[in-house]
C-alpha cells in the first residue's frame, strides 16, 4: 500500500459518513477541479451524497471537457451544517478556500471529522485525517495511489480526470516536482484509458481570443524591481479583453522564463488589495519563503500570497522581495 494508515482512516471516515462536503480552494486550477471531481466519482453510492464546493473564483474554461463538470457548486450555495464529513483537497490551510469560508470551516471543524489530504509542502495539517505526500505532484496523483490502496478500478473517464490534475499542475510534466512516481502514475492512468490528447489540448494548446487579449495587455504591462519581473492584472485589462480572472493563469509562468529574472510575480488587483502569484525556475530562489513573509505559502518553485492594502503595499512587496531576492544571492566574499 502507498499510504497504508491513512487510506484505512480515510476508508472508514467515508463509510461513517451519509452527507459529505468536498471543498477546494479559491481561484481553482486543474489540480483543484479534477481532485473534487475524482473524489466524488469514486465515493459517491446509493447511501451516500456527495457534494462538492469551490470558494472564490471562476473554474477556468479550459476545464470545460471534464465529466461532471456542474457538480460543483460555489461553496456560499452550500449550508455546512448539513453535513457530517468534511474533506478538504489541496487546501495547505483552511484559508486557502477564502476568507469567509475558512471561518465557516474552523467552525465545522470542531463538530465532524475532517480529511485533509494534499500535496504542499506547507500543509498545517490541519485534519483530523492527514494524508500529506509533499514529494507528489499534485493532489491527483495522491488519489490515484490512495484509490490503489483501496482497490478502486479506475476507468477510462476517472483516469483522464486524474491526469488532467497531474498535468496541469506539473505543466504537461515539465515541472520540477515530476518526479518518477509522476511518470508511472500517469502511465498507469494512460492504461486504464486517459485520453492524453484531449488533456493536452484543452490544457495547452486550444484557448480563447479573450485570454489572447488579457495576455497582451498583462505582458505590455511588464516591468522588472531588481531581479523580480511582474505585472498585475486590473478590472480594467479583463473588461476590455472580456475575460476572467481564470484566463490569466500561466502569465507567471511564461515571465518566471524572462532571461535576467530571478523570480517571478503576477498581481491580480482586488478591491482591498491584491492576491500574488509567484514562480521561481531556481531552487536558489524559494518563492514560498519570499510569500511566507505576507503570510502566504506554497512550494518553493510556486507559491502565493494575499496583500490587504493600497499602493503603498503593493511597492513594498516588491521592493521587500526584489531585496530579499538580491540578498540571497549575493556571493560570499572569503576573506584571509
Amino acid at each position: 500500500m502507498n499510504y497504508p494508515t491513512e487510506s484505512r482512516a480515510i476508508q472508514r471516515a467515508i463509510n461513517a459518513s451519509r452527507n459529505t462536503l468536498v471543498v477546494s480552494h479559491a481561484n481553482p486550477d486543474a489540480d483543484a477541479v479534477a481532485a473534487l471531481l475524482a473524489f466524488r466519482g469514486v465515493f459517491i453510492g446509493p447511501t451516500r451524497e456527495i457534494t462538492l464546493a469551490l470558494g472564490e473564483g471562476t473554474i477556468p474554461e479550459t476545464l470545460v471537457f471534464l465529466k461532471d463538470l456542474d457538480t460543483i457548486e460555489p461553496f456560499n450555495a452550500v449550508d455546512p451544517d448539513d453535513y457530517d464529513l468534511l474533506v478538504l483537497l489541496d487546501c495547505a490551510d483552511e484559508d486557502r478556500v477564502g476568507e469567509h469560508a475558512g471561518l465557516v470551516i474552523r467552525s465545522l471543524a470542531g463538530r465532524v471529522p475532517v480529511i485533509n489530504i494534499d500535496h504542499h509542502v506547507t500543509n498545517s495539517r490541519f485534519g483530523s485525517i492527514n494524508l500529506i505526500d509533499a514529494d507528489a505532484a499534485a493532489t491527483c496523483e495522491i488519489l490515484a495511489l490512495l484509490f490503489e490502496d483501496l482497490g478502486v478500478e479506475i476507468d477510462a473517464s476517472l483516469a483522464t480526470t486524474l491526469l488532467t490534475g497531474i498535468q496541469g499542475d506539473t505543466l504537461g510534466l515539465r515541472t520540477p516536482s515530476t518526479t518518477g512516481q509522476t511518470l508511472d502514475v500517469s502511465a498507469d492512468l494512460l492504461r486504464a484509458g486517459a485520453d492524453l490528447d484531449r488533456v493536452v489540448d484543452y490544457l495547452f494548446r486550444i484557448r480563447p481570443y479573450s485570454t489572447l487579449k488579457l495576455w497582451a495587455h498583462a505582458l505590455g504591462a511588464t516591468s522588472f524591481t531588481g531581479e523580480l519581473i511582474w505585472t498585475e492584472i486590473t478590472s480594467q485589462m479583463l473588461e476590455d479583453s472580456g475575460a476572467d480572472e481564470s484566463e490569466a493563469e500561466g502569465i507567471v509562468n511564461f515571465l518566471a522564463g524572462t532571461r535576467g529574472a530571478r523570480a517571478a510575480a503576477l498581481l491580480y488587483r482586488k478591491d482591498d488589495g491584491w492576491r500574488v502569484s509567484m514562480r521561481s525556475l531556481s531552487d536558489e530562489v524559494d518563492v514560498s519563503q519570499l510569500t511566507s513573509l505576507f503570510g502566504g505559502g506554497g512550494h518553493s518553485r510556486a507559491a502565493g500570497c494575499s496583500l490587504t492594502g493600497g499602493l503603498e503595499l503593493r511597492n513594498e512587496f516588491l521592493e521587500t522581495v526584489a531585496s530579499r531576492i538580491a540578498r540571497d544571492s549575493a556571493p560570499v566574499s572569503v576573506s584571509g
